[in-house]
């Protein structure tokens, strides 16, 4: 009962951390366009993650079942899991990197997984799971981003270069409210799903290890003898979800609204419609994406498109090598914590 009690604590904690941490990644264009003031757009992006996270189930069930053999997993191994990731946000955070959480939350449970298993690399599902869904979406997402907002940017540039600046301001200062409204659902619906996958192997597990057998009736919704996401925990974690998104991420909000490149409301709404076309698509095929490279790498290619230049590289320097260091991180902080508190198979 600790244990579970554990997991799922730990789980909120990290949806919570998730929540601020990528808040900035709905919100930074429309806050540095001043298109909306940040407590309007806070509000905004907390609604729209609130919504994002009710639907579909796909990036859940690749998290849950699809990187690692979930015959080594126990909930130990999800709590070490879920505490690197969360280890790794708090730090990201507090200097003002916009990291991946979904890739912190990746290589937490491969890790603490290898752990478990006594260092068997079998036990990561790598042809069908880990390459093709995580590493190399984590290298062409961001190509993606970048490709893309500086074409769709390039291709708004040719449609309006006979309007005025004014009309153009002004029109894209309505329609940068809608895309910054869809890519905070699209977050939402990639993001919580990761959280939501995760409770769901622990439950899972803790079900098929007869974790739940002796407990009250009343416990019974906790058993999940299928990996199905229960409804509880679709709902918990959307509203923590929003909760985090609505504390604000002022640190992150800062770094890519403001640092990479300044930019105006069509730029704005260039960067968060490429992104969130890109997010949903990934998040229709279960593929848990990082959020955050996709949208710093729209606002790059948005950016280069408006003046190369203009773009602050030391920024995006340091913003690349958090995102190289994620996954080998958090990954070396989930296989300590699983070798020094864990239980490995005999």
């Amino acid at each position: 009962m600790l244990t579970l009690t554990l997991v799922i604590l730990a789980a909120v904690i990290f949806e919570y951390s998730n929540g601020f941490h990528d808040a900035a990644n709905a919100i930074a264009t429309v806050v540095s366009t001043r298109v909306l003031t940040p407590r309007q757009a806070i509000a905004m992006a907390a609604f729209f993650n609130f919504t994002g996270a009710l639907f579909g189930g796909a990036v859940a069930s690749t998290i849950g079942k699809g990187l690692v053999d979930t015959e080594v997993v126990t909930m130990t191994t999800v709590l070490c899991a879920v505490v690197a990731a969360f280890s790794w946000n708090i730090a990201t955070w507090w200097f003002g990197l916009p990291s991946s959480s979904s890739h912190a939350l990746i290589g937490g449970l491969c890790g603490a997984a290898l752990a478990a298993a006594r260092g068997e690399w079998s036990v990561i599902k790598w042809n069908e799971g880990v390459w093709p869904k995580v590493v190399l979406p984590m290298i062409a997402s961001p190509v993606a981003g970048f490709v893309f907002g500086a074409l769709f940017m390039f291709l708004l540039l040719i449609a309006l270069h006979r309007f005025t600046p004014h009309f153009v301001h002004s029109l894209f200062g309505k329609l940068q409210i809608f895309s910054a409204a869809w890519m905070a659902h699209s977050h939402g619906t990639n993001d919580a799903q990761k959280t939501m996958g995760i409770i769901t192997l622990a439950l899972f597990t803790g079900t098929k290890a007869g974790s739940f057998d002796h407990w009250p009736r009343w416990l019974d919704f906790l058993k999940t003898p299928s990996f199905l996401l229960p409804k509880w925990v679709i709902a918990l974690c959307a509203v923590t979800m929003a909760a985090g998104t609505a504390a604000g991420g002022w640190r992150i909000i800062r770094t890519l609204g403001h640092r990479v490149v300044k930019m105006q409301p069509v730029h704005g709404f260039a960067a968060e419609t490429t992104a969130a076309l890109i997010i949903q698509a990934a998040s229709y095929y279960g593929i848990p994406l990082s959020t955050t490279h996709v949208i710093s790498t729209s606002i790059m290619g948005v950016g280069a498109v408006k003046r190369f230049t203009g773009i602050r590289w030391t920024v995006v320097e340091r913003i690349v090598w958090a995102w190289v260091f994620t996954l080998p991180a958090t990954a070396l902080i989930g296989y300590i914590l699983e070798r020094a508190i864990g239980t490995p198979r005999p």
